[in-house]
C-alpha cells in the first residue's frame, strides 16, 4: 500500500528534516521546483524539443516559492516565462522571498491584478498554479477566488501540491460555490514525496487529470510517522494476501452463507453468492424462503440452497459452525422477516423481544463475546443494502455490531445510519483542513465498533481502531461503468468470500474493493454486474495467483 499524507503530516516531516540539519528549507524548495519541471517534460515530452511560453502564477506562501524556482529553471532552458504574484514581495516567507529575488535577476514579477484574461487563456503553452498549496486554511472569496477561477479555466495547467482553492486533506473546494471549470481543463498535480489524501477524495479527484509524485529526499522521515494515523492507498494485495490462496481443499476455504429475499427479489443475493464463489470461498450456500427455492434453483448450480423462512430457521442453519462468514442485506426486504434475520445474524433477537428496562436499569450489553444461541456471536458478517436500512431504524441491532462485522453503505445508506456525521461531511467547507470522507468513515467505524466501507469512486475503508485506507477509481484506474445495478451486491459477496477464506474484516474489505475495480477495468465499458465475478480468473492470472 502507498501512504497518503495530510498537510499537517507533510509539514511535520519537512520540519523534522530541516531540524536534523541534513537539509534546509531552500534546498527542499529547489528540489520541489526541479521535480515540477521534470514532471512537465515527462508528461509533455514534445515541450523538451523546443522553447515554450509559460506563465507561473505564484501565491503569498511557500507554494509561491516553489513557483519562483520553476520559473527560473524554465527560463534557464530558454523558455519565455512570465510570473504573476498574488501578494506582495516584501511579505513572502523567507525562503520564498529568496527564490523571488533569484527570479528577479532574470525577469519581472507582475501583480496578479495586471493579468489580462485573454493573454492568460491564449498566449501560453502551459500554466503553473503555485498560488495556494496545502496550507490554505480559509475559503477563497473576492479577488482570490476570481484569480483561481481564471487559472483553472485554461489548459494545460500544472498544479503544485493541489489545485489552488482545494483542501489537500479532504479534496473539497474551499469556495462558496463551485469553480467554473472550463471544458477539457483537467490539471496535472505534482505532489512531493507522497500523494495527499485529498488528491483521491471529493471534487479534487473528479477534476484532476492525474497526480505525479516527486521524491525530494524525505522518505526516511515518512517512515517515522504513526502507522495508524496515516491513510493508505489500497494497492495490489499479492505479497500480503497470497498465503490465503494456498490451501489443500474446499473446507480450508471456508463456507459462506448468503441470505436471500423472497420470490421476485432473489437476484441481488445470487450476485453476492456468485461473487463469493468466484473469489474463492470453498462452499457457498444461499438461504431463502421456501417460496423462492424454485426461482433460485433454476439459476444456481455450484451454489447450494437451503430454506430459511425466519430467524428461528436461520439459528438452526447457523448451528453448523463451518459456516464462518455471512452476507445479509441484498434485496432482503424491510419487513418483519428481514428484521428478524438481521437480529438472528447478530445474535440480538432475544434483546428485541425483551421488555424495556425500568427504573433506570440498563439493557444487557450485546455484541461480540456474549454466549448467544445458535453460535452467532462474533461470526464474520457483511451487512449490506437492506440490512443497513434496518440498522438505521433499529438502534438495538446497531448496538449488536461487533469487530467482525463489515458495513458497506453508499452515501444514502451512510446518511441514514450516521445522519449527524453525514451532516458534517455535507456542510460547506469553510476552513481547512476540511472535514473529509476519511474523517467521516473513521468516526462511523469507531461508533459502530467494526469496519465500515463507505462506497464511491473514492471508496474509504476504516475499522474501529482508526486505521483507514482509500480505494480510488480515479485517474488511470477510473472505471465509471462500475456504477451499474448490482455492482454493490457483488462487492458484498467478494468481501464475504474473502472473510470465509480467513481474511480479517478490514483486509477483506480492502482487497475486495481493489479487485472489484480491477475486474471492471479488465472488462471495460458495457459492464453489467453479472460480468464482474467472471473477470476474477483473468485478474488472478495477471497476479500470478
Amino acid at each position: 500500500m502507498t501512504e497518503l499524507l495530510t498537510a499537517a503530516q507533510m509539514r511535520a516531516i519537512e520540519q523534522a528534516a530541516i531540524e536534523s540539519g541534513e537539509v534546509t528549507g531552500l534546498e527542499l524548495m529547489e528540489r520541489a521546483g526541479r521535480g515540477v519541471v521534470e514532471a512537465i517534460l515527462e508528461e509533455w515530452p514534445e515541450m523538451a524539443l523546443t522553447t515554450q511560453n509559460a506563465v507561473v502564477l505564484c501565491g503569498p506562501g511557500n507554494n509561491g516559492g516553489d513557483g519562483f524556482v520553476v520559473a527560473r529553471l524554465l527560463k534557464e532552458r530558454g523558455w519565455e516565462v512570465e510570473v504573476f504574484l498574488y501578494g506582495e514581495v516584501d511579505k513572502l516567507p523567507p525562503d520564498a522571498k529568496v527564490n523571488c529575488e533569484r527570479w528577479l535577476e532574470m525577469g519581472a514579477v507582475f501583480s496578479y491584478d495586471t493579468l489580462d484574461r485573454d493573454h492568460l487563456l491564449d498566449d501560453f503553452n502551459i500554466r503553473i498554479d503555485a498560488i495556494f498549496g496545502t496550507g490554505l486554511s480559509r475559503p477563497l472569496e473576492g479577488e482570490a477566488l476570481d484569480f483561481c477561477n481564471l487559472v483553472h479555466r485554461s489548459a494545460p495547467t500544472v498544479c503544485i501540491d493541489v489545485p489552488s482553492g482545494f483542501c489537500s486533506d479532504s479534496g473539497r473546494a474551499l469556495v462558496p460555490s463551485p469553480f467554473l471549470w472550463g471544458p477539457g481543463t483537467d490539471p496535472l498535480i505534482v505532489s512531493f514525496e507522497t500523494a495527499k489524501t485529498g488528491h483521491f477524495l471529493a471534487q479534487c479527484s473528479e477534476m484532476v487529470e492525474g497526480v505525479v509524485v516527486c521524491e525530494i529526499g524525505l522518505e526516511e522521515y515518512c517512515i517515522q510517522l504513526n502507522n495508524k494515523e496515516v491513510v493508505k492507498m489500497v494497492g495490489e494485495f499479492v505479497s500480503t494476501c497470497q498465503k490465503h490462496f494456498i490451501t489443500d481443499n474446499k473446507y480450508d476455504h471456508g463456507h459462506t452463507l448468503i441470505l436471500s429475499g423472497p420470490a421476485g427479489r432473489t437476484g441481488a443475493a445470487r450476485l453476492a453468492a456468485r461473487g463469493a464463489l468466484r473469489i474463492g470461498a470453498g462452499l457457498v450456500s444461499l438461504a431463502c424462503p421456501q417460496e423462492a427455492m424454485a426461482e433460485n434453483a433454476a439459476q444456481l448450480t455450484a451454489i447450494m440452497l437451503s430454506s430459511v423462512e425466519d430467524a428461528e430457521a436461520l439459528h438452526a442453519v447457523l448451528q453448523d459452525e463451518r459456516i464462518n462468514a455471512l452476507c445479509i442485506g441484498p434485496a432482503l426486504g424491510l419487513d418483519a422477516r428481514a428484521v428478524g434475520l438481521v437480529a438472528a445474524a447478530l445474535g440480538a433477537e432475544e434483546h428485541r423481544a425483551a421488555p424495556e428496562p425500568r427504573g433506570g436499569e440498563k439493557r444487557p450489553p450485546v455484541g461480540a463475546g456474549r454466549a448467544l444461541p445458535g453460535g452467532t456471536a462474533g461470526r464474520k458478517i457483511v451487512l449490506d443494502a437492506d440490512a443497513l436500512s434496518i440498522l438505521s431504524k433499529e438502534p438495538i441491532l446497531f448496538e449488536a455490531l461487533h469487530k467482525n462485522c463489515v458495513l458497506t453503505p453508499h452515501a444514502g445508506e451512510f446518511k441514514r445510519i450516521f445522519p449527524d456525521i453525514m451532516a458534517k461531511l455535507e456542510a460547506p467547507a469553510t476552513s481547512g483542513p476540511a472535514y473529509s470522507k476519511v474523517d467521516a468513515t473513521r468516526e462511523a467505524a469507531a461508533r459502530a465498533g467494526c469496519t465500515v466501507l463507505f462506497k464511491g469512486a473514492d471508496t474509504v475503508i476504516a475499522d474501529q481502531t482508526g486505521r483507514a485506507t482509500i480505494n480510488s477509481a480515479h485517474y488511470e484506474r477510473s472505471a465509471p461503468w462500475l456504477a451499474t445495478a448490482g455492482s454493490g451486491d457483488v462487492l458484498a459477496g467478494f468481501i464475504t468470500g474473502l472473510m470465509a477464506r480467513g481474511f480479517a474484516p478490514m483486509q477483506a474489505a480492502e482487497t475486495a474493493a481493489w479487485l472489484h475495480v480491477e475486474c471492471a477495468l479488465k472488462f471495460g465499458p458495457g459492464l453489467i454486474a453479472e460480468d464482474i465475478p467472471e473477470q476474477l480468473p483473468a485478474v488472478f492470472r495477471d497476479l500470478a495467483l
